[in-house]
């Protein structure tokens, strides 16, 4: 199975299951639960599922494309059920035999892991998924976003694809992932990985200081635009400004542009932004406007 049918087959396994199939959304972020269609979605009471593909960033992941395992970008594959149904574990564990995974000739375990997101105010109870000893997927029962306590709890579901295509097609390097008949992960992506790592890492024709103040401006400016959009309740705007920070400061972190005590203020910063984006989301009615 390649890459892109690993993606075809979970998208039309989580389709069959009432999914609205969405796109990846078009803003610099660290996991699939920062796109609106999680983050927003799982505020007030009407029901939601949506599944989607979403590269994330990590920029202290990033290794030049020399490390098998650590990616500045990789994808996830986001699945957001709301409420949260009976057997949503065994709807994932299906998901897992239509990728041509058979759970009974593998080691699967959940492995108890509460995920926290800081920067969005977000939490829930969850287990890692292991399979043969390889974490392939986060799974949470989702009580708070953006400050505000859930009611229904959501189920969300990341697969981390990249490390399920390994698995699949048994292969010890990311680069060696067949993507497409023919065509290997590393043709797509190696490129990106080599100078998104220099990018972030120093390796660029600026002395460092000069490479964090220039995003430290960038913070300011995002920031400050933000709480712009807010005061004129444009709330989805405000969010992708949000976003944007919150890829800022996961830039500065990994570049040691920031303080031990810096970072902690950064995060706060961001998730200020991000718990008036939610109240002013649930204040303005637009849940119901949204679900309806």
């Amino acid at each position: 199975m390649t890459f892109q049918d690993l993606i075809t087959a979970l998208s039309n396994y989580w389709a069959s299951k009432g999914c609205l199939i969405h796109q990846p959304l078009d803003v610099e972020i660290g996991a699939g639960t920062m796109h609106p269609e999680t983050f927003l979605r799982v505020l007030g009471s009407s029901p939601w599922r949506v599944a989607y593909v979403q590269p994330s960033r990590r920029p202290a992941d990033g290794r030049f494309g020399e490390n098998p395992n650590r990616l500045f970008k990789h994808h996830q594959f986001q699945v957001l059920l709301k409420p949260s149904p009976d057997r949503s574990q065994q709807l994932f564990l299906e998901s897992l035999e239509a990728c041509g995974i058979d759970c009974a000739s593998h080691d699967v375990r959940f492995e108890e892991d509460n995920w926290e997101s800081p920067t969005l105010g977000a939490w829930g109870i969850g287990w890692q998924v292991m399979l043969d000893g390889q974490e392939i997927t986060q799974f949470t029962y989702f009580q708070q976003a953006g400050g505000q306590v859930l009611s229904p709890v959501s189920t969300e579901i990341t697969y981390g694809l990249e490390r399920i295509a390994m698995l699949l097609q048994r292969v010890d390097n990311v680069f060696d992932i067949e993507w497409a008949p023919g065509v290997k992960y590393g043709a797509v992506r190696f490129q990106e990985e080599v100078e998104q790592s220099k990018y972030v890492f120093g390796r660029v024709d600026q002395p460092p200081e000069d490479f964090a103040a220039f995003h430290r401006g960038l913070f300011e400016q995002y920031e400050e635009f933000a709480q712009t959009l807010l005061k004129t309740r444009l709330v989805i705007p405000a969010l992708d400004y949000c976003l944007k920070c919150s890829h800022i400061f996961n830039v500065l972190d990994a570049s040691s542009g920031i303080g031990v005590a810096e970072r902690t203020a950064y995060i706060l910063r961001v998730r200020k932004l991000a718990v008036a984006i939610a109240r002013a989301y649930v204040d303005d009615g637009q849940v119901d406007e949204a679900d309806g």
